[in-house]
């Protein structure tokens, strides 16, 4: 692919939008050898059952494109448009996935049960995210494949919905796609608000949308209160109930929906992050410089603000890698929430 391969919906570039609101604020701290060495600034909001704000600290008013954690969303899009998916397959097409061979497997099956091919896919060719994965491809002699991206379930339900429907697969990654106009609607009802005008294009190609923090919480929310048997709910039991196949060995979000009782939660590049628990409250941050390790720090924060019990996810090796500072191969420091944050 060359650059004049790259189609960018117009907009995206030439000009950068105006901030609005505050700044942002210090979100975690990163401690070497007893010395506060760095710090991650970002917006975080925590919102109630209702939507109402229960906690905000940084500026919550400006656009963030959802990136990952739009995949909830896209996924209750192809579902309300036909396509038939369920369980394990329904949570990989809402996943950021590893790479491992259960992912694999699932979307090779996808593609396999609609007569299409990874040719079809639209997300670029990577390697495995999953070291263990990655390490088996590289001493087999592989190369970097479009099934291994992360984004790989998403675009194989994608060019699935496409089919079912009668539209074409070759341009399903223009916003101007049946697809992609059913996505934006589908977020637009789900998190009660306009996406903002301009349109972004994802890592893996996929136009993304833009929406405040607040309003991508209460989209979250929305999820799991759904009433049973809906698109929304049934793709939130699904994320929940395979947690393994939304992220994987090493993942956050499978770490997080494995040890915390009905807890849907996404990750997205570029510090996005959000969850949500079943009686709706739900929270949005965005870490400005993108670092992913702050998130785990700043999930469990926001799950003790909201009385939820992590212990067992916080204690866990995963999770005190996930946060420990190195030196010499030992641990030295940690990645903490700041200190005033909800104060």
């Amino acid at each position: 692919m060359t650059a004049a391969d790259i189609r960018i919906p117009q907009g995206v570039f030439g000009r950068v939008e105006a901030q609005t609101g505050g700044p942002d604020v210090e979100l975690t701290r990163v401690c070497r050898s007893g010395l506060h060495e760095g710090t991650h600034y970002g917006a975080l909001v925590i919102v109630d059952g209702d939507g109402s704000v229960l906690w905000e600290r940084g500026n919550i008013q400006r656009p963030v494109f959802h990136r990952s954690c739009a995949k909830p969303f896209q996924a209750v899009a192809m579902l309300d448009a036909g396509v038939p998916l369920s369980g394990p397959q329904l949570a990989l097409a809402a996943a950021s996935h590893t790479g491992e061979v259960d992912h694999i497997a699932g979307v090779m099956s996808m593609l396999a049960a609609a007569g299409l091919t990874e040719d079809h896919l639209g997300c670029p060719a990577d390697l495995p995210a999953d070291q263990v994965a990655r390490d088996q491809v590289i001493r087999g002699g592989g190369a970097p494949r479009r099934v291994y991206m992360n984004c790989s379930g998403k675009h194989a339900a994608m060019v699935q919905t496409c089919q079912i429907n009668g539209w074409p697969t070759g341009d399903y990654l223009d916003p101007n796609h049946p697809l992609q106009q059913a996505v934006r609607a589908t977020i637009e009802t789900t998190t009660g608000v306009d996406t903002h005008h301009t349109v972004g294009v994802d890592g893996c190609g996929a136009p993304v949308f833009a929406t405040e923090l607040a309003d991508l919480a209460r989209g979250f929310g929305a999820l799991v209160t759904a009433a049973p048997g809906t698109s929304a709910r049934t793709v939130a039991d699904a994320m929940r109930g395979h947690a393994h196949m939304v992220g994987g060995t090493t993942s956050v979000d499978t770490l997080l929906m494995t040890g915390i009782d009905g807890l849907l939660v996404k990750l997205g590049a570029d510090g996005v992050q959000a969850f949500a628990l079943p009686d709706g409250r739900a929270a949005a941050f965005k870490i400005s410089d993108g670092a992913d390790r702050a998130r785990l720090p700043l999930v469990l924060a926001a799950l003790e603000f909201l009385g939820i019990s992590a212990e067992p996810v916080a204690s866990s090796p995963a999770a005190v890698t996930a946060r420990t500072v190195l030196g010499g191969g030992r641990s030295v420091g940690s990645v903490v929430v700041a200190p005033n944050l909800f104060r």
